[in-house]
């Protein structure tokens, strides 16, 4: 649980109060390898703060699975439109290794939401994660694919480093060929 105050203090600090309620209403949970967070058409009951390991977003076209992104330690993962309305998913949440995490259930969110320092965090955090993953998709969906590889590299290099090729392959839209490319004229 340290990791996970430690994090929210760094947006928000918080007082006794906060952090006790806070520690009462996150659970602790391993997930195996494989195991799903979410699937496609189930309500998302959960936001969860990754203490440990990767988890896969994706969706399914055409049979195939298309990975959107990878989360690994310290960051927050949700189905977000499925979390915060309450509707059936349109991607899949699954553990790429064990994965251990804080989880937050959409009603006890609603009762931290009434606590003002864990709301100013909330707030906080979505902002500055809207904002990023606005600047991402703009920035990434204009780069050359060594491009993408070399800022995953750099930036994310728990995803280069842990991810499955296909997984990356396909979170930078190319073959599993033309990623291994890459990172032969890269490396």
């Amino acid at each position: 649980m340290t990791e996970l105050i430690r994090f929210i203090n760094s947006f928000q600090e918080l007082d006794t109060e906060t952090e006790q309620i806070i520690k009462k209403y996150f659970v602790k949970e391993t997930l195996k390898k494989n195991e799903f967070i979410i699937e496609e058409g189930q309500i998302c009951k959960k936001v969860c703060f990754i203490q440990s390991g990767l988890v896969r977003r994706f969706y399914l076209k055409d049979g195939q699975d298309i990975t959107e992104w990878i989360y690994h330690s310290n960051q927050w993962i949700t189905s977000l439109s499925s979390f915060f309305e309450q509707k059936p998913s349109f991607e899949y949440l699954q553990a790429c290794e064990e994965t251990k995490i804080y989880s937050l259930s959409y009603s006890d969110e609603q009762k931290l939401l009434e606590y003002p320092l864990f709301s100013k965090f909330h707030i906080k955090q979505l902002r500055l994660y809207l904002a990023k993953l606005n600047e991402f998709h703009h920035i990434y969906k204009l780069m050359s694919a060594p491009e993408k590889y070399t800022y995953l590299l750099t930036y994310f290099p728990e995803i280069i480093l842990k991810a499955k090729l296909k997984h990356i392959a396909s979170l930078m839209d190319v073959t599993q060929e033309t990623l291994s490319r890459i990172r032969a004229s890269i490396n």
